[in-house]
């Protein structure tokens, strides 16, 4: 029995902290597109934004997504899922605003 909450001890703290890790990194990535986004809601201008990139960002942050899924990852899920939305918001806008 011993042996058994050893282990259950130290499973816990291992996957706590990578849990902590990986949401703190999808919140930090996920985040750093919200100040894009505003931008371009606020003064209506896409010109230097690139088109292909957010496209294939898009695409890219999609399959992270699907994989998350797939793993049952949770960090990996929250943070593409909110990631994927604000990529399209800015490759709408970029259509939409040129």
């Amino acid at each position: 029995m011993c042996c058994f909450i050893n282990w259950w001890r130290g499973y816990f703290n291992k996957n706590m902290k990578s849990l902590i890790i990986g949401l703190a990194a999808g919140i930090l990535c996920t985040l750093s597109f919200l100040p894009q986004v505003v931008k371009i809601f606020r003064t209506k201008q896409t010109k230097d934004l690139s088109l292909i990139t957010f496209s294939m960002l898009s695409m890219g942050v999609f399959l992270w997504l699907i994989y998350g899924i797939l793993i049952k990852e949770f960090p990996v899920i929250a943070a593409n899922s909110v990631t994927l939305i604000l990529a399209l918001l800015i490759v709408i806008m970029k259509i939409k605003y040129g």
